[in-house]
């Protein structure tokens, strides 16, 4: 009895000057999600997981890791590897996070477009979405530079040879990048500093962005119906819950999360402890070397579609096609005319559009991996032609499907 009185205490206490009951009322208790939906809503709390295994695992390896040009490559590869106990059980669970937390980020993204997560009022929760994807992509790129192998060493070269922009030539902004006139110490202390704090404190604070965008127009759902949710709430609260369309986040929807979340741990797991292969470039395990480049440079798997759709063509070109594929997620809001938001098989054109598009960038995947050179080269000029295609006829679809 008296350590429920003290706990009881603690709480008023606490929320006297924090509102933990409003935070936990209004945050999850009374935070409503559509009944109408499924495992893929799901993705945003495996990311959540994912993230925090990067997180942990990243703390174990950084207390062995040393940010030296000289010691950085056996700091990994043997301190790390091989001299610290489990020490490769945490590299097998950061590098496939690494990697496996892009592909959860694609079927996030590609679900938000199949469903209109980015229409009626919901641009923020898209925008702030993109924002997360680019940091993210910021953060896995800076964390390849840290084990200064071959390919950590060469791509950083090839990336930041990108920012001489072509024919303006601004390899003083190359050089301030680097810290050098090649990547070295400096470079690396610089991808150091970004990958253990600037990068994931963006990261966190995006996280909370995000999860705020989603607070006031909600979720939305598989048939994309509009949902009164004050009336629905009112009664899930009456206790007519069989008939409300909505339910609580805490407990109902999270139950189903952590479901899912199960689920996709045990896929992690066989990954982490089975075939952690595929989340490290052989390449990478020779230290780098700056007079001896490799056959054929190119970067992780998540990067690739973008990456192809810069090389077929020249320098500019290139660069102008490299641009748009950065920024051109970002207006899909505002590049959607139409007002239906309903699902893609429900709307027609958008249907084979989106069906296109995702075929279209798996095929930059796989070209993005392969030399460039006879049909490879062909066929990733295409698909690089065909993706810009796509968003440029994106606006007149969508206004035809308004007319309809």
């Amino acid at each position: 009895m008296a350590h429920f009185t003290k706990a009881t205490s603690l709480h008023d206490w606490l929320n006297q000057r924090l509102a933990v009951d409003t935070l936990r009322r209004v945050l999850a208790k009374e935070y409503w999600i559509p009944k109408d939906i499924n495992f893929l809503w799901a993705m945003g709390m495996v990311l959540a997981i994912t993230f925090g295994l990067l997180l942990v695992s990243g703390i174990f390896l950084l207390m062995y890791y040393q940010p030296n040009v000289n010691l950085a490559f056996d700091s990994v590869n043997y301190t790390i590897m091989k001299e610290v106990e489990f020490g490769w059980l945490w590299r097998h669970i950061h590098g496939v996070a690494a990697s496996v937390v892009f592909l959860i980020i694609y079927i996030h993204m590609f679900t938000g477009i199949y469903y209109g997560s980015y229409k009626k009022g919901r641009e923020l929760i898209w925008i702030s979405g993109m924002l997360l994807f680019v940091t993210f992509s910021a953060e896995a790129f800076s964390g390849y530079m840290l084990p200064w192998g071959q390919m950590s060493y060469w791509a950083g070269m090839v990336i930041t040879n990108l920012f001489s922009l072509g024919d303006l030539h601004m390899n003083g902004l190359v050089e301030w990048i680097r810290g050098d006139y090649v990547p070295g110490q400096a470079f690396l202390n610089r991808f150091f500093m970004l990958h253990v704090l600037l990068l994931p404190l963006v990261i966190m604070a995006l996280i909370g962005l995000h999860f705020g965008t989603l607070r006031i127009p909600h979720v939305n759902n598989q048939e994309g119906e509009e949902i009164d949710f004050e009336e629905e709430a009112a009664k899930y609260k009456a206790g007519k819950k069989a008939e409300s369309k909505v339910i609580a986040f805490a407990n109902d929807f999270l139950a189903k999360d952590m479901f899912v979340v199960s689920v996709f741990l045990i896929f992690f797991f066989y990954l982490v402890f089975y075939h952690y292969d595929f989340a490290m470039d052989p390449v990478n395990f020779d230290p780098a070397d700056p007079l001896k480049t490799p056959a054929h440079i190119y970067p992780e798997w998540y990067f690739l579609w973008s990456y192809e759709i810069l090389r077929p063509f020249s320098t500019n070109v290139g660069l102008v096609a490299f641009g748009f594929a950065q920024v051109i997620f970002f207006l899909l809001p505002f590049l959607d005319k139409s007002p239906n938001a309903k699902p893609a098989h429900k709307r027609g054109l958008f249907k084979v559009w989106f069906w296109v598009m995702l075929v279209d960038m798996i095929i930059l995947t796989a070209m993005g991996k392969l030399p460039p050179e006879g049909i490879f080269s062909t066929i990733g000029l295409y698909a690089a032609l065909t993706f810009i295609g796509l968003w440029i006829i994106l606006p007149i679809i969508t206004k035809m499907e308004k007319e309809v």
